[in-house]
């Protein structure tokens, strides 16, 4: 029995990857190796700044409260 390929499981993974990448500058936008590194990263950054953004609303919140 020949083997099975997953070209359609790969072919789908690297469109979500490209469709997330879009508007990034030159190859981080074209290339699959190049963007999927790209958007772990930017997906790590968003993470930790909503992280951040939630903190600082919150110093915001108390300092409006106690003025």
């Amino acid at each position: 029995m020949p083997r099975a390929n997953s070209s359609v499981v790969s072919h789908m993974r690297h469109k979500k990857v490209l469709k997330l990448a879009k508007g990034y500058r030159g190859a981080k936008s074209k290339l699959f190796r190049v963007a999927k590194e790209q958007v772990m990263k930017s997906l790590a950054y968003a993470y930790r700044d909503r992280k951040v953004r939630a903190r600082n609303f919150r110093r915001l919140w108390i300092a409006r409260i106690n003025a």
